[in-house]
């Protein structure tokens, strides 16, 4: 009998007559089982996080980041607690001449740097609300979370001012002070006064504050940030989470980490690419700054992302499947280049290692003479020091988790959150293989139930339990800012309704199975959900990415697809096909091929004859945030990918109905 993880708190219900729908038993994690983590007394804000393990090791690297020597990056330079802590202090109180108050609010708008961390700490120094501003929410953004947050001063990267004075005019009642995380010029400062905003560089405000003034009283129920978030479609909402909840979080990942592995301490490494402006860096830097440990920077370039991560040498990491999909990728191509023999004893090595690991052995008990002699090699990959890999954002494949779990000598957890949940509220448990293919046990701070969906054929009260996943607890926001009618749709009797559906494994773990939202039916009354589908289409090792269509007109669906460039043009040159990329997608047999490759996976993976596709599009361009088919998380814009593909689907309709008529 396998260990389970989960404790019911509380029987489900059935439907009731007035509609509701049935929901299940309310569950919480085992490490929660005498009852939620809850906030001790004396913590405040994350003020107080950075306050007390800057007495503890004021010296302490911090932040840092790669220097450019003649252009090229160099080694990383860092800045210590006690240095971060002062200029921290002093931009608090050049704010408050400013004449920002408590509870104002301040934009920080760039990519991840210490400049961020600072302008995020003088704010939590000064009882300000800090609200992350990104432009790949789409064109006027920016303006529309000024506006609607109120935000009166913001701190911005230096290549950011340009777009930022552009909607002044719309936004200089709100915004009075822009402070440039480096330079700021003469054109730049008479620009922004014709609108009665002043700016400053970053030296001139740090000027105008002093490290010798009180710092306002805080407490748990201020307001921490505001964060806007995409969702697919229409205006982005302002998700309030106070310092509570905030921390609450911060605390609950500690716990885990501590029952289950060994807890981040001030020799620990964290590296930060995915972006600050979303609630999973933030959180996980927050972490960092809680456990006295150093964080340290991308240049800001994903050409040299795995550079960066080498000069680093983490020891934590956070990514996104699509990272660690190209780190597996990297990984495969290396070892089968090494010739026969070396690839020949890696496999035997790798498959022993997963049967010991699927037998429940931790990670490093399961091959230790083969971590020693052929995992040491892949290690390297992450820089050599990984010791604990976190994925979340979206789901990971299980066989790029697979190959984490075997080679990178790390412990891997994939979680599941929302901004709403403070980032993580499920997470799996890093050492636990059963585990794999899962987002894991609810966090501590937060109790679980599905609610059934009958429509779509989930019943939260079955054997195999499936329906909406459902939240209530500690580390949740406090509604959408000025959207009371958003906040009531999502948050019902105390749980707030997530939007993706789940199954409960039998060991207490939580498999995200599908969304909501993203269901229709076919014209012969078929539903289709397509999210499953298209996870278990990109199994397929031919492609990239792929988005799959279907409406109630049609009775079969059909895909854009981007190919995996190597395979493509691996499979050209055994066919005597010359051309670039773009004409080879063009190529109507490399579709056919590509498609009978896909409907192949489908078979194997036992999709219904339905859901299988019937025609495919290839585009050499992945689906990309510039061109606003993707979220900032890389979640496919559905509304915004058929505008943009609607006559190569109304083309793919078209040309399927010939083939079987």
């Amino acid at each position: 009998m396998s260990k389970v993880y989960t404790l019911k708190v509380e029987e489900g219900r059935p439907a009731t007559t007035d509609g509701k729908p049935s929901v299940g038993p309310v569950y919480r994690c085992i490490y929660a089982k005498d009852g939620l983590l809850e906030l001790p007394s004396g913590l405040e804000s994350p003020w107080d996080f950075f306050r007390d393990s800057v007495k503890r090791n004021p010296d302490n690297q911090m932040l840092g980041r790669r220097q450019k020597l003649d252009s090229k990056a160099g080694p990383y330079s860092w800045l210590t607690y006690k240095e971060v802590y002062d200029a921290s202090i002093q931009m608090g109180s050049a704010m408050k001449s400013r004449g920002v108050n408590p509870g104002d609010r301040c934009g920080i708008y760039g990519a991840n740097c210490p400049e961020w961390i600072i302008a995020m700490e003088a704010c939590n120094s000064s009882a300000v609300t800090y609200v992350p501003l990104y432009d790949t929410l789409g064109p006027n953004a920016v303006e529309f979370i000024i506006n609607h947050a109120e935000v009166s001063i913001a701190f911005v990267q230096e290549n950011k001012i340009p777009s930022i004075l552009s909607c002044l005019d719309q936004c200089s009642s709100n915004l009075k002070t822009i402070v440039s995380f480096g330079n700021i010029s003469a054109t730049q400062e008479k620009e922004a006064g014709e609108f009665g905003t002043t700016c400053f560089s970053w030296g001139e405000f740090l000027q105008l504050g002093g490290l010798d003034w009180d710092l306002p009283p805080k407490k748990k129920t201020d307001i921490c940030t505001i964060m806007y978030t995409s969702g697919t479609t229409g205006e982005p909402k302002g998700v309030i989470i106070k310092n509570e909840a905030f921390m609450s979080e911060v605390l609950s990942i500690d716990q885990i980490i501590r029952l289950t592995d060994k807890v981040a301490a001030d020799d620990d490494v964290y590296f930060s690419f995915l972006p600050l402006a979303h609630v999973y860096d933030q959180i996980m830097a927050t972490y960092c700054i809680f456990k006295g440990s150093s964080i340290g920077f991308w240049q800001g370039d994903v050409r040299f992302l795995m550079e960066d991560v080498h000069a680093l040498k983490p020891t934590i990491f956070c990514g996104v499947p699509r990272v660690f999909d190209r780190i597996c990728a990297g990984i495969k191509s290396k070892v089968s280049s090494a010739g026969s023999l070396k690839s020949a004893l890696f496999q035997y090595a790798y498959n022993y290692k997963l049967r010991y690991l699927e037998k429940g052995l931790p990670q490093d008990k399961a091959a230790p003479l083969f971590d020693k002699l052929v995992f040491d090699k892949t290690k390297q990959a992450l820089g050599g020091r990984v010791r604990i890999l976190l994925s979340g954002a979206a789901p990971l494949p299980i066989h790029v988790e697979e190959c984490l779990r075997v080679v990178s000598g790390s412990t891997l957890s994939q979680g599941y959150g929302l901004t709403e949940s403070c980032a993580g509220c499920f997470t799996a448990i890093g050492d636990v293989f059963s585990m794999i293919g899962t987002v894991g046990v609810p966090m501590t701070t937060i109790e679980a139930r599905l609610e059934s969906v009958p429509e779509m054929g989930y019943d939260a009260l079955s054997s195999e339990p499936r329906g909406e996943i459902c939240l209530r607890g500690n580390s949740l926001f406090s509604g959408y800012h000025k959207r009371q009618d958003l906040t009531e749709e999502v948050m019902v009797d105390g749980w707030f309704h997530t939007g993706d559906i789940g199954e409960w494994q039998p060991n207490g773990a939580m498999k995200i199975i599908d969304r909501k939202k993203n269901i229709f039916k076919l014209s012969q009354g078929e539903y289709i959900a397509v999210e499953n589908i298209e996870s278990k289409y990109l199994q397929c090792p031919l492609i990239t990415s792929i988005w799959v269509y279907g409406n109630s007109f049609e009775s079969f669906l059909v895909a854009v697809v981007v190919p995996e460039r190597k395979a493509l043009e691996d499979w050209a040159v055994e066919h005597n096909f010359t051309g670039d990329f773009k004409s080879l997608c063009d190529n109507l047999k490399a579709r056919t091929y590509i498609l009978d490759e896909l409907k192949s996976t489908g078979q194997k993976l036992q999709l219904r004859g339905f859901e299988l596709l019937k025609a495919i599009y290839l585009d050499p361009s992945p689906f990309d945030i510039e061109r606003d088919l993707v979220t900032p998380t890389f979640k496919l814009k559905r509304p915004q990918l058929l505008k943009y593909y609607k006559d190569q689907i109304d083309e793919l309709y078209k040309e399927a109905k010939g083939t079987m008529a």
